[in-house]
Order: structure tokens, then sequence, then C-alpha cells
């Protein structure tokens, strides 16, 4: 999956990140941006914004005010109700089960 934040329009461009590395880790940076077919540069911000995202998706903490905490508590205690749309999504195979 691309990453929702794309390094593709150097005009862009207006913040200065700085960074120093140990010359091992600036020459496996250049290695794998080689191989991606990258710069030096759309490498790192690539790899540093999918890294960024992942951690960002990552987190398993919410923090809620108690009203929104029993509005949530609420809806998850509601009894079902009837959903034609998601019982006909589910009625289909996925894509991906097709032969």
């Amino acid at each position: 999956m691309p990453p929702a934040v794309a390094v593709s329009n150097r005009t862009s461009r207006s913040a200065r990140l700085g960074l120093r590395a140990t010359p091992e880790q600036e020459a496996v940076l250049r290695r794998a941006a080689d191989v991606a077919h990258k710069s030096l540069t759309e490498f790192i911000l690539d790899s540093a914004c999918q890294a960024a995202e992942q951690t960002l998706l990552d987190q398993r903490l919410f923090l809620v005010s108690g009203r929104q905490y029993q509005a949530f508590m609420d809806l998850l205690e509601r009894l079902e109700q009837p959903n034609e749309g998601l019982r006909d999504l589910l009625s289909h195979k996925a894509p991906w089960d097709k032969a």
C-alpha cells in the first residue's frame, strides 16, 4: 500500500529536516535507495512517512469523554438491526476467493 503522504512534487517541499547518520547507516540507505530507484531523500522521506503512518495506525488507546464512552457502550449494547446492504455484501465471495 503506498503511503498517504507521497513524496512526489519536489517544488511543494518547504520544510527542512536534518539528521545525522553513521557512515554505515548512510551506506545502507543509499544502497536501498538505489535498489528502489529513488533518490536518497525520496527513499528516506517515503520510509519515514510509512513508519510514521504505521505508528499512528497502531495506536490502541483511545481517550474519550465520559459522555462519548457511554454513547459508545450504548451502541454496543443495542440490539442487532437488520442491514440489507451488509447482508448483500456478505453474500458475495471476496474477489481474492474467486477462482
